[in-house]
């Protein structure tokens, strides 16, 4: 996770894309991410899905899949073979979908590249400290503290220890009588 405490873009020089959302949602990306940045750019992809993305090209386009890298000394050495490739910038799709979790968040402090969040209308920002407010949004609206669901929210986390308790007790009396009826 490079880049994080500076507002600096690095040279984009090669990209790597994680797939872990929607294939529609690159599909319909890699056409901005081609004119933001240039055809010659190469990009690369990790994904859980066999085949390409339309819009990828296979002879520009390496294409890791994480099924072929089950296993502790498999995922140390893709982690190390992206490393080496030396990417300039990583997208993370986090469109809100619990598709390949662990692999992106371990990509993203594994490989040494700035990192831009894609959500799932197909616009990103950066990952850094100049975009705290935005990233500060996107994490309360993922979790629910956002908007007209964060006092449902916050009501059933603060309600959630009292009606654990009052269950319990309930539970508690219930098979005491249970146990005195018998006795």
């Amino acid at each position: 996770m490079r880049y994080f405490l500076t507002g600096r873009e690095p040279p984009a020089t090669a990209m790597l894309l994680v797939e872990s959302g929607t294939r529609g949602l690159l599909e319909g990306l890699i056409g901005g991410l081609r004119q933001s940045w240039g055809d010659r750019i190469f990009i690369d992809l990790v994904s859980c899905y066999a085949t390409l993305p339309k819009g990828f090209h296979a002879e520009t386009t390496r294409i890791y899949r994480v099924a072929d890298y089950r296993g502790r000394q498999a995922r140390s050495r893709l982690y190390g073979e992206l490393a080496r490739n030396r990417y300039s910038v990583m997208g993370i799709v986090c469109s809100g979908e619990p598709v390949m979790t662990k692999w992106k968040w371990m990509l993203a402090f594994r490989v040494p590249a700035k990192i831009f969040i894609i959500n799932e209308n197909g616009d990103y920002f950066w990952f850094d400290r100049k975009h705290f407010g935005a990233i500060r949004r996107f994490v309360l609206y993922r979790s629910g503290l956002a908007g007209a669901g964060a006092v449902r929210t916050l009501a059933r986390c603060i309600s959630f220890p009292f009606t654990l308790l009052y269950l319990l007790l309930y539970a508690t009396i219930i098979h005491t009588r249970r146990v005195l009826r018998r006795g």
